[in-house]
């Protein structure tokens, strides 16, 4: 079976910034937050400082994976230049899309560089209290007043909004918010990354937030989701039964797999992340999570 990777990550500089600051590269894969705790970012042999567009195809043709969807956030630090550079150089494997920070006093003149002049049409806003936005500014609510025109604006352009809303309990969690966006503009399509990001213990959560975003126009990302209901091991019990509700609640249809590689395959490797899901989908079902969602979704022509 070809896959479509809907939650992939690339970067030639770690820039990354969250609420433990900087996050900086410091050789063999790994880098370290400015508090001083140190994490693996790129598996062995796939790169030292950087995790570039041709580490993610090699690993990409080593696992039958078609194309992959390139999303950003403050993790790895805004790569724009890089996902436009490498759109251009491989338009038939990636899917790229843009990302900006609303708080910058000149965020308006941003989105226009990144609409009009670099022509993305996929913008990831991600507001978690780790590595997103929320991370280093207070709490708001995602369907502000003041952030609605930037949606506007890229949702007239026939853009696709792709969220991550960190996990239930924190600030950033925010499902009612994301179903207003969704009333407000009924022909947008809209990405939910990390299938919410539940924790172990938030099946409850999953279950109201699922219900409050069925919509046809919401979708959802199941990349990660094994890492977040850590610590568990393959095969992620937790993981297969928030992927079944997820299933039972909103459809297969809204569903996409992604690896949200790199970081993850420090751990865990691309079969083992695909395997681990499959058993909860008839063969027919699994075309489309792993393969057709994305295809139809991000890859329009």
């Amino acid at each position: 079976m070809n896959l479509i990777d809907a939650h992939a990550h690339v970067f030639d500089q770690l820039s990354g910034f969250g609420a433990d600051g900087e996050l900086r590269a410091i050789g063999n894969g790994r880098a370290r937050w400015a508090t001083g705790d140190v994490i693996d970012l790129i598996p062995p042999g796939y790169g030292d400082t950087a995790f570039t567009a041709e580490a993610l195809l090699r690993l990409m043709d080593e696992n039958a994976v078609e194309k992959a969807v390139l999303l950003q956030g403050g993790f790895l630090g805004f790569q724009n230049d890089y996902l436009h550079e490498t759109h251009r150089k491989y338009p038939d494997r990636f899917a790229v899309a843009a990302t900006f920070d609303p708080f910058c006093r000149n965020a308006g003149k941003i989105l226009d560089h990144l609409l009009e002049d670099l022509r993305f049409t996929i913008f990831k806003f991600e507001m978690s209290t780790g590595c997103g936005i929320m991370g280093n500014h207070p709490d708001f609510p995602l369907d502000a007043d003041w952030l609605m025109p930037f949606y506007e604006r890229i949702a007239a352009m026939g853009g696709i909004l792709v969220f991550d809303l960190g996990s239930p309990g924190d600030g950033s969690n925010q499902p009612e918010a994301i179903a207003r966006i969704a009333e407000q503009f009924p022909t947008t399509q809209i990405v939910v990354c990390h299938l919410m990001s539940p924790r172990r213990n938030h099946r409850v959560e999953l279950e109201h937030g699922l219900e409050v975003m069925k919509r046809e126009t919401i979708h959802f990302d199941l990349s990660a989701l094994h890492w977040k209901v850590r610590p568990e091991s393959y095969p992620f019990p937790t993981a297969r039964e928030f992927t079944k509700i997820a299933k039972d609640r909103v459809g297969f249809e809204r569903l996409m797999w992604g690896s949200d590689a790199p970081s993850t395959l420090c751990h865990e490797t691309f079969g083992y992340l695909v395997d681990y899901l499959l058993p909860e989908f008839t063969s027919s079902e699994a075309e489309k999570v792993f393969h057709d969602n994305a295809l139809s979704l991000y890859f329009k022509s």
